[in-house]
């Protein structure tokens, strides 16, 4: 019987152990923190967003962080086998808006527990609060692990699902990326991926609460196009977050990592028109509104709290009258709705990142079986790889997937 000890008690752990398990092997995982699985607890809002129920070319698609290195976990292992999975024992689950799927208690906590006790149903064992100091390797073979008390645990092989460096409270800090390290594994530069941005717009202020729809942001680095997302955002004290920002901020660290030092987010305020249909639908309601002042004029078009900005960024006085308004004015309103501009000095830090971008390079990894091509018997699994995907499901499923192949094949060592 091999023995398999996987280090990391989250997503990609829990169902290495899991797959390990099954498999036969006598698997441990090793988790730092006192419960496992403490970042799935937050995901989708402490719902936890599972996996996301589209084929698989889409979920590649949506993990545009090396998706396609996926292609052979994700169909060993699809979201539809997760989904199977949790409700076989006991855990129904359902399918909201955009595909993303969620436990029908809408408690992140139920997925945990279902998937810890699959992992003991099977004769695993789960050692909380205690963390791996080093990977002990012999020859390029795995002898087993050290923790950090001093306890040599031997194995036949080891999965290192550790995690990337987002969210250091829930264990995520960085200490796989170094383990892998310490055995002669590259690095890909750890860089924030679905993180809000940060920008010094005088009027973040007055707008922090803000949520918008259905509008289009644009991301330029140095005059230069490098994103573009369709959905909601949301302005916060610091800058602007939400779905389409997160989904934008892997370009904006990439730019940044690259020295680029004048990046502006443009916000397409009506995407659904062009510029001609604006100006008329902007002709209609002035005509209604012409003995208004500006600031009053725009009320059917705008959210009351971004008129004054729409209008400061157009050079347009609030309080001049409607029907005072020149075609030139009006033309430089239809401007900024078109592309209002918020400049963007960084992102938040990595520790308040909701996925790592970089990790361990892939060209050390076999893709089939998520076995180290540097170390026999070492495998790696999730987000301490350099894998990342945007929101909605695609990051947990990846960690699923990658997981379970690691823990399929070690457990055959």
């Amino acid at each position: 019987m091999a023995k398999v000890i996987v280090i990391g008690g989250g997503a990609a752990g829990l169902l290495a152990g899991i797959a390990a398990a099954q498999n036969g092997a006598q698997t441990t995982i090793i988790e730092k923190m006192r419960r496992p699985g403490k970042k799935m607890l937050i995901t989708g809002k402490g719902r936890c967003n599972i996996t996301n129920n589209c084929d698989l070319q889409e979920i590649i698609k949506n993990i545009p962080g090396n998706g396609r290195f996926l292609n052979s976990a994700l169909r060993r292992f699809t979201n539809q086998d997760i989904v199977q999975l949790l409700e076989d024992n006991g855990l129904p689950t359902k399918v909201e808006r955009g595909g993303r799927v969620f436990p029908v208690s809408d408690k992140a906590v139920d997925v945990v527990d279902t998937l810890v006790k699959i992992f003991k149903d099977y004769g695993g064992r789960l050692l909380l609060d205690t963390k791996v100091k080093s990977i002990a390797a012999e020859f390029g073979k795995i002898k087993g692990v050290v923790t950090e008390d001093g306890q040599r645990f031997e194995a036949d092989a080891v999965i290192l699902a550790a995690g990337g460096s987002s969210y250091p409270g829930t264990g995520s800090d960085g200490s796989g990326v170094k383990l892998a390290k310490a055995v002669g594994h590259s690095i890909v530069p750890l860089k924030p991926c679905l993180v809000p941005l940060e920008s010094d717009s005088p009027y973040i202020p007055d707008l922090q609460g803000l949520s918008l729809r259905n509008i289009e942001g644009t991301v330029y680095a140095e005059g230069k196009k490098i994103g573009a997302e369709f959905g909601e955002m949301l302005f916060t004290h610091f800058g602007v977050s939400g779905p389409i920002i997160l989904s934008l901020s892997k370009c904006v660290a990439e730019a940044i990592a690259a020295g680029a030092q004048d990046i502006e987010l443009h916000i397409d305020l009506k995407p659904a028109l062009d510029k001609d249909k604006l100006d008329a639908r902007l002709q209609r309601d002035f005509v209604q509104y012409s003995r208004k002042q500006m600031a009053n004029g725009m009320k059917d078009l705008l959210p009351q709290r971004l008129i004054a900005p729409v209008l400061d960024e157009a050079f347009i006085d609030e309080e001049k009258f409607v029907n005072q308004l020149s075609r030139a004015e009006r033309q430089r309103i239809v401007d900024v709705l078109k592309a209002f501009v918020v400049p963007i000095t960084g992102t938040r830090p990595l520790a308040e990142a909701i996925v790592t971008a970089g990790g361990v390079s892939l060209k050390e990894i076999d893709p089939k079986t998520m076995e180290s091509k540097l170390v026999k018997g070492l495998f790696i699994a999730g987000e301490v790889m350099d894998i990342d995907g945007y929101t909605g499901g695609y990051n947990l499923q990846a960690a699923f997937s990658t997981g379970y192949a690691a823990g399929t094949f070690a457990a055959q060592i």
